[in-house]
């Protein structure tokens, strides 16, 4: 629980999420990530920093040119993110319950409340 909370956290800041879904598309340097989104190469770097830390994108150097760092999408992490996040907002988690107090209260616990008395 706690890895998909820092993980929906980190794609909560709409830059972050418009990078994740560039890179959704391939593999990308910084250069096309900031023009591509009009944003300084300083900025890009701070929100890939974010979505490596947090797993969800893995960055690898030219082997030619060191210089030069590509970025793509962790598609392990993002399975798991997925599976989890699945799982999480699955609907057959959700209960049939009515409340056991206040006007909507159930019958058991007035019942109840009424023998005390």
């Amino acid at each position: 629980m706690h890895a998909l909370s820092r993980q929906l956290k980190a794609l909560a800041d709409p830059s972050r999420l418009r990078i994740f879904r560039l890179l959704m598309e391939g593999v990308q340097c910084n250069c096309e990530l900031g023009e591509a989104l009009e944003m300084p190469a300083n900025l890009i770097s701070h929100h890939l920093r974010v979505l490596r830390e947090v797993g969800l994108v893995d960055a690898e150097r030219d082997p030619n040119d060191a210089r030069w760092i590509y970025y793509a999408i962790n598609r392990e992490k993002l399975a798991d993110l997925n599976r989890l996040f699945g799982a999480f907002f699955d609907p057959c988690h959700i209960k049939d319950r009515h409340p056991s107090c206040g006007p909507q209260g159930s019958t058991l616990n007035t019942a109840a409340a009424l023998h005390i008395v």
